[in-house]
């Protein structure tokens, strides 16, 4: 694939070899020999993007595109653009300099190519150490002492050649995949130690928790302010807690051992006393050289002159913390699509996740990167629901035309083009034995269908007015419907007989789901509520209130943080998401970021990681941290 670089291109995505653009005509290939693949992230400065150099046998490598003006920014005023092509420059020279050691990425070219900046480095194959919390949960006390003694030796390389790296994170530090070593990226705010930097300041610059109080304060950086950053990372690695919500700023104090000890979780006195030491206030407290914290982590406890003999645990003494927050993270965001987004649809096994738009296509995405697999075209008109069966394999997707496409979800192939449906088709739903497919819609028609062949087995009327959200249960029995008429209607899958009518909300039913042990049912409304249901008894157990506008869209998932227990998910005109325990209709938190209503919400099979899609063309991806 070959993927357009021009920032207002609508339709970046190009076939493998093409040397120009299909949607606006730009060249494909950077001074004749980089060809970008895919977009790796993006941030106000500018944009990354896995390439290849077809000047070294299609190697792979990482471009970086200066872009201050990127999407979602606001022009940059002079000042601030000299700052940023500046700091753009700085990273080039730094990488320039520093790229002899094995753990910093290479530099491999730095121009100017159509009035734009690019900066070309080694591509380090590896996951960042945030995406590793993220899919393996917290370090250890021995994976958090391999960290340190490996990385040490790079900062004191860098600190050695008079540069603060300014911006040290989970995310700036890569464990690559083929030896295991860590890397250290990102040096776009590095700086030059002089004489002048340490006394007259600099550039308040730094990731609020990770950059010590002297840089956001003065913008002075020292090698210690280095290490106070890399200790921060350490007691987020530890505790799954961000930094900034690891201090107590009423008593001046880290609760990072508090977090521990609540967990049950003792480090030794040897790396306690290194982590404290390393994230002191004040800059002459702490360790001054990568060198002292590595020979304090050679030495046995007993010997450490300046380490007292007993660290004391300060727990006792305080009161208990309260209960953890659960803590989520914008792993990335996607910007494919040409109109809104209208639905998602999680792979079971949890590894990819399909949209669908009113652009008529159908998307399938790698759940860990974001990186577009492959795009279903077949719909004449906006898609209003997609769903994947539990086997993985077969795709279903329906909207606007009045037609249901069954899809190979492994080629992209199209199977089956279902056209019983006289009116939209607003929902679908596939039974847990991977038999069955259930659609809805305009029409006031649920029909049932046999998804190998996608015959016609059965069809029923009894709503009054168009339906908008199906849910089955788990053992493949029941199907509840929700739509105009304001009604949640249960029926018996297998016959097609009414059971039950829930009605409680005062606008029409937009979403439905049933929890993965089928005791309840969630609907979201018009109305702004989401009400909860024994879905056995079709007793009210709960109504949510915190959403300020119609709700759109809910999923139910596995709660990763406590096993046993599920997570609601909803989303809303309102621009958030919200999270939810079934079991007492708390509020957990909120996901916001996003610009527009979100119109549809997914959640990944192990609960850690939350998709929404909205109005505004956006799909936001997050994972949770605690």
């Amino acid at each position: 694939m070959s993927y357009c670089l021009n920032p207002d291109c609508q339709q970046p995505n190009n076939p493998t070899g093409t040397k120009f653009c299909q949607s606006c005509g730009s060249p494909l290939l950077l001074k004749d020999r980089y060809r970008a693949v895919h977009p790796l992230g993006e941030g106000g400065f500018g944009r990354t993007f896995l390439a290849i150099d077809e000047h070294r046998l299609n190697s792979r490598c990482v471009i970086k595109q200066f872009l201050p003006q990127a999407r979602g920014t606001s022009t940059l005023n002079q000042a601030a653009l000299e700052q940023a092509i500046r700091l753009f420059n700085q990273e080039a020279m730094r990488l320039d300099e520093l790229g002899e050691h094995s753990q910093i990425p290479t530099l491999l070219a730095y121009f100017e190519d159509h009035a734009r900046l690019y900066l070309v480095q080694q591509f380090v194959e590896g996951q960042t150490l945030l995406q590793e919390l993220q899919l393996r949960g917290r370090f250890s006390e021995a994976e958090i002492r391999n960290l340190l003694q490996d990385l040490l030796p790079v900062l004191r390389f860098v600190h050695d050649r008079q540069v603060i790296h300014r911006d040290i994170k989970p995310t700036n530090i890569l464990r690559r995949s083929g030896d295991r070593r860590f890397v250290l990226i990102d040096f776009g705010i590095a700086k030059q130690i002089t004489p002048e930097s340490l006394t007259l300041g600099g550039t308040k610059i730094g990731t609020e928790g990770y950059a010590p109080i002297e840089q956001w304060r003065s913008g002075r950086a020292f090698p210690a302010s280095d290490l106070y950053s890399l200790g921060a990372t350490c007691a987020f690695l530890l505790t799954c807690v961000r930094p900034d919500e690891l201090f107590d700023p009423i008593q001046g104090r880290w609760l990072w051992q508090d977090c521990l000890e609540r967990d049950g979780i003792t480090l030794s006195p040897q790396l306690t006393f290194i982590l404290d030491k390393l994230l002191k206030d004040a800059v002459s407290e702490r360790y001054q050289s990568a060198e002292e914290v590595l020979r304090d982590l050679q030495i046995p406890v007993g010997q450490m002159s300046s380490m007292p003999s007993q660290v004391a645990s300060p727990v006792a003494s305080m009161p208990s913390l309260p209960p953890m927050p659960q803590i989520w993270l914008k792993a990335y965001t996607i910007r494919e699509h040409r109109d809104r987004i209208r639905c998602l649809a999680m792979h079971p096994a949890g590894d990819l996740f399909a949209s669908g738009s009113n652009d008529r296509t159908v998307r399938l995405w790698e759940l860990t990167t974001g990186r577009s697999l492959r795009v279903l075209q077949g719909h004449k008109e906006p898609i209003h629901a997609v769903a994947i069966s539990p086997s993985g394999k077969t795709l279903a997707s329906g909207g606007s035309d009045k037609t249901i496409c069954l899809w190979h979800v492994e080629t992209g192939r199209l199977l089956y083009t279902l056209t019983e449906h006289t009116n939209w088709v607003n929902a679908l739903a596939i039974t847990g034995d991977g038999l069955m497919l259930v659609s809805a819609g305009d029409d006031k028609t649920i029909k049932r269908w046999n998804l190998e062949g996608g015959s016609l087995l059965q069809s029923w009327v009894g709503h009054s007015s168009s339906i908008y959200a199906l849910a089955i249960s788990p053992d493949s029995k029941l199907v509840a419907s929700g739509g105009n008429d304001r009604e949640i209607k249960l029926w018996d899958l297998e016959a097609g007989l009414h059971i039950r009518t829930f009605s409680r909300h005062a606008s029409r039913v937009t979403a439905l789901a049933i929890s993965p042990d089928g005791q309840t049912l969630a609907s979201g409304s018009n109305d702004g509520t989401i009400k909860l249901w024994n879905l056995h008894t079709g007793q009210l157990l709960h109504t949510l209130t915190a959403h300020r506008e119609g709700v759109t869209s809910v999923a139910i998932g596995a709660d990763h943080q406590n096993p046993g227990n599920y997570v609601l998910v909803s989303g809303c005109c309102d621009h958030t998401v919200n999270l939810w325990e079934v079991a007492t209709g708390k509020l957990l938190c909120t996901l916001s970021g996003n610009t527009s209503a979100v119109n549809a919400v997914a959640i990944s099979p192990n609960g850690n990681t939350i998709i929404s899609g909205s109005t505004d063309r956006v799909i936001q991806v997050w994972r949770l941290s605690t």
